[in-house]
């Protein structure tokens, strides 16, 4: 009997915990859909003039729309597309009308096209605020030499082409480079797997203590 108890009790114990990591990922799950939608809502908001001191956190993927011009100097940061393959964004230094130097991210070229001109000068953008969150201690330093980044990393960037440290990736008002907008697409949202897992655990707990409980019983 005390047998019993304690398969019971340790059966009983396993299951509530994978159940409330099962409950844990569905409010999890909702707080990240929560999240995606407040994104979404932003990118496609209708853009607005770019704020006089940005905030990481209350302007991230703001839309905005500024007047100017694109100056020469270019950062080309490595990047893989699915349509594509390899290549590289394009980083250049934007000076505003109102007298402003920021980064704007103008999009993708292929990796043949390194070396190739773009359109400089006068231009109308529209895009998105972003502060990436790209590399780790496995990514590779630049290459300055080759002019190869492989992390926007918008301190080193904006040193590099001396202006504020403010990207912009643009969606509208340039062809060349091939705009890469700013989306939800590259943001994971694993918690349904995660919900289903943790559940089905429970299940397949419940059911070998039951089994191991029935076991037992039968033997004593």
């Amino acid at each position: 009997m005390r047998r019993v108890i304690f398969l019971g009790v340790v059966g009983g114990l396993g299951f509530v915990a994978l159940v409330s990591l099962g409950l844990w990922q569905l409010q999890r799950l909702a707080w990240k859909e929560g999240v995606l939608a407040t994104i979404e809502t932003r990118i496609a908001a209708e853009p607005v003039s770019l704020p006089e001191a940005p905030d990481p956190e209350a302007d991230r993927y703001r839309a905005v729309r500024f007047e100017g011009e694109i100056l020469p100097e270019e950062l080309h940061v490595f990047w893989v597309t699915e349509a594509e393959g390899a290549g590289y964004r394009v980083i250049s230094p934007f000076v505003t009308d109102e007298g402003r130097r920021i980064l704007v991210d103008r999009g993708y070229i292929r990796a043949t096209d390194k070396e190739n001109t773009r359109p400089t000068g006068r231009a109308e953008l529209a895009g998105n605020l972003l502060w990436p969150d790209e590399g780790d201690w496995t990514t590779p330093p630049p290459e300055v030499d080759t002019n190869i980044l492989y992390a926007r990393d918008i301190a080193y960037m904006s040193e590099r082409l001396n202006t504020e440290p403010l990207l912009v990736v643009v969606r509208t008002g340039a062809e060349n480079p091939t705009p890469l907008p700013v989306s939800t697409k590259g943001i994971p949202n694993n918690h349904l797997q995660y919900v289903i897992t943790w559940f089905s655990l429970a299940l397949i707990w419940a059911a070998m203590t039951a089994a191991f409980l029935l076991r037992t019983r039968a033997k004593t």
